[in-house]
């Protein structure tokens, strides 16, 4: 690099940086608030929304070993620290009120994909409605949308009178929507993250969700955009995580607990899927992807381990059929309502401790 540098090649270096414990950048993260460049001098003006000085110490370490690899003589990097007033996570921007009359908003999130996580999101949701809850449900999953078959909604949602905006469905006790039934379902989506994460916005503002108890979020697997935008712009009350017994689903649940803790987001617990097979004939326990190893990871996360499903043909038949399993009164509802009955107590505990 020349003696001569500007702010924009700065900025453009400064996307090499990395947001600690993030793959996502700290200009993207609207970290970087200003930079002066004078021939070979450089500031630059942080602001972390964390009171944490760990990490704006490894961010400017890792900015002056990355500008001094390129020629820049002498950096200086300034960091402010603030802690938004009222937000959940001290680590993202003040949150933007999107769904106004709802009162508590979950995820529930997976690291990884094929656990089941929409399954457990809508079988959640019409529990929570079994218990006299208001509940929403809100497919996040763009890419992969599968509320609306898991409901059994095909028809197109209807606009709201007078508004531009558009009614939710509505089935098993519970308001919904879904890019499932916005989309061909037969049309693949090749959207990249902004466009993504812009239509995750657009589904929680411009869908009249009315006054609700809970909106449950189906979020899409992984750690990425869309779990980061849905950070910033809407107050989560807490996360439930799902993965089935095996380490090699573990792995990314670890992910994605470490990511929500990061952002101050609450986990609410963890939830085993395809846990056992029970053989309907001899009534023999078969235990297919191992078995309890979601139990013996809250422990060591300290997280509360809301519950185990069994590999139920059931409970894979109603969702194919779109009719909840939660919706029927076997034992595959029971452990649904159990499920449902811990998440209440967790938000209603966390709700206590903020009024403290």
């Amino acid at each position: 690099m020349s003696d001569q540098v500007n702010a924009k090649q700065i900025e453009d270096l400064l996307r090499q940086v990395n947001y600690p414990g993030f793959t996502r950048d700290i200009v993207a993260f609207g970290v970087v608030r200003n930079i002066e460049a004078e021939g070979s001098q450089v500031t630059i003006h942080l602001e972390f929304s964390t009171k944490d000085t760990s990490i704006s110490d490894k961010v400017r370490a890792d900015i002056e070993a990355l500008l001094k690899k390129h020629g820049v003589r002498t950096v200086r990097v300034e960091a402010r620290h603030t802690s938004p007033q009222g937000a959940v996570s001290t680590e993202m921007p003040k949150h933007d009120d999107l769904v106004p009359g709802v009162k508590n908003i979950i995820a529930v999130a997976s690291g990884k994909g094929g656990v089941g996580k929409s399954t457990v999101a809508a079988n959640l949701a019409v529990a929570l409605a079994s218990l006299g809850k208001k509940v929403g449900l809100l497919d996040a999953d763009i890419h992969g949308p599968s509320v609306a078959m898991l409901l059994g909604l095909r028809d197109e949602p209807e606009p709201a009178e007078g508004m531009n905006k558009l009614k939710p469905m509505e089935a098993w006790g519970i308001k919904a929507m879904s890019m499932g039934v916005l989309v061909d379902s037969n049309t693949p989506l090749v959207w990249r993250g902004p466009m993504i994460s812009s239509a995750v916005e657009q589904l929680l503002r411009d869908v009249v969700w009315g006054e609700l108890d809970i909106l449950v979020l189906d979020m899409p697997p992984g750690t990425g955009d869309i779990q980061l935008t849905v950070a910033q712009k809407v107050r989560l009350a807490g996360a439930v995580i799902v993965t089935t017994p095996q380490e090699l689903a573990l792995i990314d649940a670890r992910k994605g607990i470490a990511m929500f803790q990061k952002v101050e987001v609450p986990v609410l617990g963890l939830v085993e899927n395809m846990s056992y097979f029970l053989c309907p004939d001899n009534g023999k326990r078969y235990e297919i992807f191992s078995s309890g190893g979601a139990r013996r990871e809250a422990l060591r996360q300290r997280v509360p381990f809301l519950g185990e499903i069994p590999l139920e043909p059931r409970i894979r038949e109603s969702a194919d059929a779109g009719r909840p399993a939660a919706a029927s009164d076997g034992p595959a509802a029971e452990i649904f309502r159990a499920i449902a009955e811990s998440v209440l107590k967790g938000i209603e505990q966390r709700t206590e401790a903020t009024q403290e």
